[in-house]
């Protein structure tokens, strides 16, 4: 730390208990007053420097008092300045630091030690190491600053704080490795002017590392933050970055907020930007005051500062009954990058006296509608389309759909909750609109936890709440789970059945529509496209007739099951008391709507059907030779799944002959 030594006699000053002596062999004449703290001195010295002494002593002198006596109450710095001040109207060597000066320079003004008095007063000689010494150097500007506090009225009227805290913007603003500033003593090794490392004072020519944007953050932590604030504010002025200011007031935060530093990980806290907190921490009061500022200053930009400390200070105001106002900010600052936010930071607890649910769901409600709202004054796209209840192109992880994605876990965290009432969990749920979901899979897996913690819910509300879900967009994991839900409502696993069958002739179609665009291509390459065209188009309607008739096919089998069924039904309720007469009456009207299936199929598969309809035949002719009606409904169905089977295999083989090319031959 730089200093200026000023007078040049030896130190005649002794301290008794509350009282200082000055032995220069003659008794004192006059007694200062400062505080608890005398002084016994000489009346010349004083009056010869200062006019405000000068006034003093003579009115004084003029009561014609025996001891003369002054009190000076008001001098800045107190009896420790004053010490100083009465050391240098005797010439007694001292030092001026920059710990020292502002003191000194105040108590001169406060005393009048003007030119007027003596030639280098302490008025000049305080500026002057002001000026030139202390204003260039970051840290000698930092402890002036930081002294400031105890005598800003006398400080702000010399304007001290003012050119203290341009100083370190404009050493804040500037990249330190131009000009090779020693700026952190204890962030490396001594540089000698021209920016080269020093050992043992002698110049290596070895260049110092690059420093970065944030060498300053924990020296202007040390500052009140009535002063914090007016730096910051002059160097918004400036032009410097958002990000950085942003950090340091991260910084400045978590140093004073202890609540900040609760959830941090443990590779943060090895980090050199660990703050650590000296002495005890603030008060609860001086913290909601320090927290209320923060928000202030806190850019509203988005990444101007991370979602974890967002989250953090919103945490800390909700604990320490922040404003409205701060609240709403923070949650507004939050959704604006909800994006980059993971689970752990949403499920924050509720502070609140009711305490009715375990976990804040309206904070991250209205954090949802700001974000939603954002996202669509910024236009943002859905990221993938629907089109006749398919699901089409592949969605990109666009924020909308990271944000979906977060939403369904957090749902998933706070179903358990016994107290989370129906209509806050499907307004958070119905929040999300229905194309940032690719799938429905995580809102499914959400809304089976909350059915399976609120089994009392009826059966309206239980409908109700499973018409969230897009029964299209389940994955199949996620259908076949939900066909043997027992906690879902009828209807729903019906919709669910439905839209598997028809996501598997959706798939069917889709292969047989890629099979068509590779060959296609194939053909176009090898340059046969132009002739092979017409039988091209022929195969692809005969094959679209071959699917109609697959699905007539499937429908007709659908149709004999359920009969089968219903056979069985009627055979178990007449029993043994009818037995052979109410089989052999069942069993024609079987055969004969089974012939009706046979002659509605594709003339491709006539030999098949005729080899199945022989069978049943024969099954008919031989079910009044057995005992068991039972056992002849199990023959017939099998038979069903047989003449099913055949016909698969042979639409299967039919399609894949029509659609591969002319010598292309496939080894099973």
């Amino acid at each position: 730390m730089a200093c200026m030594k000023l007078g040049s006699k030896s130190d005649a000053f002794q301290r008794q208990g509350q009282a200082w002596f000055c032995t220069t062999g003659l008794p004192s004449d006059i007694v200062v007053e400062v505080g608890e703290m005398s002084f016994h001195l000489h009346k010349f010295p004083l009056l010869s420097r200062s006019g405000v002494m000068e006034r003093l002593i003579a009115k004084a002198s003029e009561e014609g008092e025996e001891g003369c006596s002054i009190n000076l109450p008001d001098i800045p710095g107190g009896a420790k300045t004053f010490e100083l001040v009465a050391k240098f109207c005797y010439g007694v060597k001292l030092e001026l630091t920059a710990s020292n000066v502002v003191y000194l320079r105040c108590a001169a003004e406060h005393l009048e030690m003007t030119e007027e008095y003596a030639e280098g007063n302490l008025i000049m000689q305080t500026e002057v190491f002001l000026n030139q010494i202390v204003l260039k150097n970051w840290k000698d500007s930092l402890k002036a600053l930081q002294s400031c506090d105890d005598v800003l009225p006398h400080a702000e009227e010399l304007h001290i704080p003012k050119r203290c805290i341009e100083s370190l913007a404009a050493k804040a603003c500037t990249d330190p490795n131009l000009f090779g500033w020693p700026v952190m003593e204890h962030g490396g090794p001594m540089q000698s002017p021209g920016g080269s490392v020093l050992w043992n004072g002698i110049s290596t020519g070895a260049r110092p590392k690059n420093s970065s944007s944030d060498w300053w953050y924990e020296d202007v932590s040390t500052l009140s933050l009535s002063l914090y604030k007016r730096l910051v504010s002059v160097m918004e002025s400036r032009g410097i970055k958002q990000e950085i200011i942003a950090g340091s007031l991260t910084f400045y935060a978590k140093k004073y907020l202890p609540g900040l530093n609760r959830r941090q990980v443990a590779s943060e806290s090895s980090m050199r930007l660990e703050p650590v907190a000296l002495g005890a921490p603030p008060s609860e009061e001086d913290q909601k005051l320090l927290l209320e500022e923060i928000d202030r200053l806190l850019p509203m930009q988005k990444g101007a500062i991370s979602t974890k400390v967002l989250f953090g200070l919103l945490r800390t105001a909700m604990i320490l009954r922040a404003s409205p106002s701060c609240i709403s900010n923070l949650e507004r600052r939050i959704g604006m990058q909800l994006d980059q936010a993971t689970l752990e930071d949403l499920l924050m607890p509720n502070f609140s006296y009711s305490m009715e649910t375990l976990y804040n769901v309206e904070c991250v409600q209205r954090i949802l509608e700001h974000f939603l709202a954002m996202d669509q004054a910024t236009g943002g796209a859905s990221p993938c389309s629907i089109d006749d209840g398919q699901l089409m192109g592949s969605p990109s992880l666009t924020p909308i759909t990271m944000v979906a994605k977060l939403i369904d876990g957090y749902l998933a965290e706070v179903a358990p909750d016994v107290n989370l009432k129906l209509p806050k969990f499907q307004s958070l749920a119905a929040s999300i609109p229905d194309y940032a979901r690719p799938l429905d899979d995580g809102l499914y897996r959400a809304t089976d936890i909350y059915l399976k913690s609120h089994p009392w819910l009826s059966e309206s509300d239980r409908e109700q709440l499973c018409r969230l879900m897009d029964c299209q967009k389940l994955s199949l994991e996620a259908c076949t789970h939900a066909a043997q839900n027992e906690r879902l409502p009828l209807r729903i696993i019906v919709q669910v059945l439905f839209f598997e069958q028809l996501q598997l002739r959706t798939s069917i179609a889709g292969c047989f529509l890629v099979s068509d665009n590779l060959e296609g291509s194939r053909q176009l390459r090898s340059g046969f496209a132009g002739s092979n065209e017409g039988g091209w188009a022929t195969a692809v309607r005969e094959n679209q007739v071959l699917k109609v008739g697959m699905d007539n096919m499937r429908l007709r089998v659908s149709e004999l099951e359920k009969e089968c069924s219903n056979m069985r039904q009627e055979i178990e309720k007449l029993g043994r008391v009818k037995g052979s007469s109410a089989w052999g009456n069942v069993s024609k009207k079987f055969g004969f709507k089974l012939k009706s299936q046979m002659c509605s199929a594709q003339e491709g598969s006539i030999s098949q059907q005729n080899n199945g309809s022989g069978k049943l035949e024969k099954a008919k002719d031989g079910k009044h030779k057995k005992n068991s009606s039972k056992e002849e409904v199990s023959s017939i169905c099998v038979e069903i799944k047989d003449v099913k089977t055949v016909f698969l295999n042979d639409y299967i083989d039919k399609s894949i002959r029509m659609m591969q090319p002319d010598g292309f031959i496939i080894r099973s």
